[in-house]
């Protein structure tokens, strides 16, 4: 009897065990309609993470992103896999958490952290939260301190500082993306990441090739194609700000690239219509608007480690409206902006920037008086030239009238090839200071 009894009580806590073990929270899938998965039993919060068994056997990974009456909906990061109603869908920890560490430098990756260069498993022993960790507003230190970015009308005209949040708004083709190649190779990172969100695939292989080149033994690349599902974009930019972020607590100099912003805010607002969210502005939903000042408020300085996140956000104006809502929505919260003009781009200027329209907010807190008052006078120039443009191009300003407007005149090209540069070359920052005051100083 004894005997019996010792076996029913470990017959009993073998029992207890696989309960244990069992995934809690298991759900069924019960509707499958246009990318939006409708589970029972599966109640966990949103943006947490879940597996389902496809009919193949395969396992596919969502999110949760919303509730529907007493089901859960989730968005699949596997578009194609053979899901079917009654398939168990079961929590997955792992999806809110980023692997990192030094075994991601040099590396390419996707949205889930998975290695696309072919170089092997990655050895990155670290963790990190997916949507970072929520801290003290007042450990976010001050910008005092210039960032070098190689670009003379950017450390001469919009000097960027340590810490800096700056978003690169034009049209398509003017020259975002290679102007945020020159300022890779030209700035002064320990850590560069770069994300890059819904670009063609084709892009990808030429940023790692022209524009990353000499710098990949410190960059780390998250790439997303347009062709994936948007929850996949959305976490690509969350993992390469994460990974950002676990390098500046290390005391780290980070420069993060996020191309582009744009795309992010398109991939939230397929979400935010699939959930049934109205659209509020030229059909963004409030949730697409609400995206930005999440994702960017996570770059800056830390006053505990010392480190930095300097942050380039690269924000589409389509058909070259800097109205647009997703532009206006990034530019009341970065701590910068650079306009590129399509008419300096098609006078062969490069970089195309538009001086008048863009600004550096923390410009006046890294740089001397001297450099201050030149940017100011250079800037003064720019603005009489562009505000009396058609009186000047008709003939109908007379010189004469103001002197202002006649050095502008006068001046034009001078002021044009200041911010004219070559692609390939890289000017430091006390250089261009020093160019600025030679040629605008008092």
């Amino acid at each position: 009897m004894i005997r019996a009894a010792l076996a029913q009580a470990e017959t009993l806590f073998d029992h207890m065990q696989v309960q244990n073990r069992a995934p809690r929270h298991v759900g069924r899938l019960v509707s499958h309609d246009a990318g939006m998965l409708e589970v029972t039993g599966f109640r966990r919060p949103i943006g947490a993470g879940a597996r389902l068994i496809a009919s193949d056997g395969t396992i596919c990974r969502a999110e949760v992103v919303g509730f529907r009456g007493d089901r859960t909906l989730l968005v699949p990061l596997d578009a194609d896999a053979p899901l079917e109603n009654g398939a168990r869908v079961e929590p997955d920890s792992q999806a809110t958490m980023v692997q990192v560490g030094e075994g991601l430098i040099g590396r390419v990756i996707d949205a889930m952290g998975q290695p696309l260069d072919r170089k092997g498993p990655i050895i990155a022993g670290g963790s990190w939260p997916l949507n970072g960790v929520k801290g003290n507003v007042l450990d976010r230190g001050r910008v005092t301190e210039p960032f070098d970015l190689g670009v003379r009308a950017v450390n001469a005209l919009l000097t960027a500082g340590r810490g800096q949040r700056i978003a690169i708004i034009a049209g398509s083709g003017v020259g975002k993306s290679v102007l945020m190649g020159q300022m890779i190779q030209g700035a002064e990172a320990d850590i560069v990441v770069a994300g890059l969100i819904g670009e063609r695939g084709r892009e990808v292989s030429d940023f790692l090739e022209t524009k990353l080149k000499g710098a990949m033994h410190k960059s780390i690349v998250v790439a997303v194609p347009a062709d994936h599902p948007p929850v996949l974009r959305l976490r690509a930019a969350a993992r390469a700000t994460a990974i950002a972020e676990y390098f500046r607590a290390r005391g780290k100099k980070v420069l993060l690239l996020i191309d582009s912003l744009t795309r992010c805010a398109h991939a939230q607002r397929e979400i935010g219509l699939a959930l049934g969210e109205p659209p509020a502005m030229k059909g963004y939903p409030p949730s697409a608007l609400a995206l930005i000042p999440r994702l960017v408020e996570r770059a800056g300085v830390d006053a505990r480690s010392g480190g930095s996140i300097t942050a380039l956000y690269t924000v589409l104006a389509d058909g070259d409206d800097t109205d647009d809502p997703i532009v206006d929505a990034a530019r009341a919260i970065v701590d910068g902006h650079f306009v590129l003009s399509r008419h300096l781009s098609e006078q062969a200027i490069f970089p195309a920037i538009d001086v008048g329209k863009s600004l550096s907010r923390v410009m006046a807190d890294v740089v001397p008086d001297e450099h201050r008052m030149a940017a100011a006078a250079y800037r003064r120039l720019w603005a009489a030239y562009e505000e009396n443009r058609d009186l000047i191009l008709m003939g109908a300003y007379r010189p004469g009238n103001d002197p202002v407007i006649d050095e502008a005149v006068q001046r034009r090209q001078e002021i044009l090839d200041f911010i004219r540069q070559d692609q390939k070359s890289f000017i430091d920052l006390d250089t261009s200071a020093a160019a600025l005051i030679a040629e605008f100083g008092a």
